[in-house]
């Protein structure tokens, strides 16, 4: 399984660690995901996916079933 949210689609970013003598190692800052069942008011069923949590932030504010039209996905191939 991949660490990419379901809704939109964020992955891990690269990145540079850099310690104090300035020494720079490449490292990855990986999304923050979440295995959550979001009850989809629509469709009237629970949907079992793997979100980031700024997502769940924006699902609480606007609703799953409008955010996931914006988003132009469809919740029934979930």
């Amino acid at each position: 399984m991949s660490r990419v949210c379901q809704l939109t689609g964020t992955k891990a970013n690269n990145g540079m660690a850099v310690s104090h003598s300035h020494i720079r190692t490449k490292k990855l800052q990986q999304a923050n995901l979440q295995q959550r069942r979001l009850w989809w008011a629509e469709g009237n069923k629970w949907i079992k996916i793997r979100i980031t949590t700024r997502a769940l932030k924006t699902i609480q504010k606007k609703g799953l079933g409008t955010y996931a039209k914006s988003l132009g996905i469809d919740l029934n191939k979930i």
